[in-house]
């Protein structure tokens, strides 16, 4: 797969986690700035540590290890482009 464009923003991963999963519940907060001169922090104090705060049907009845699967696989092309942590709860 090829690395994504667009740089990872709260926004960029909202639209591909909208598009790929149709969540009816989600957040997704920026949280790199808390992680400036930790391991994966760029110099911008953003884009390199997420928060997803995600649920709806696409969820339901799986084992955590899949949910947080599901958001991995949606999101995978921005680690290419600096995307360092993700921290995921699944709201059910």
């Amino acid at each position: 797969m090829k690395p994504n464009p667009i740089p990872p923003t709260a926004a960029a991963l909202e639209a591909a986690l909208r598009a790929a999963l149709a969540p009816t519940w989600l957040q997704v907060h920026d949280e790199s700035a808390a992680h400036a001169g930790h391991a994966g922090a760029n110099a911008q104090g953003w884009g390199s540590h997420f928060r997803v705060c995600i649920g709806g049907p696409a969820f339901v009845g799986l084992s955590r290890v899949a949910q947080h699967r599901l958001v991995y696989d949606a999101l995978r092309h921005f680690t290419a482009a600096g995307l360092h942590a993700l921290a995921i709860e699944i709201k059910s």
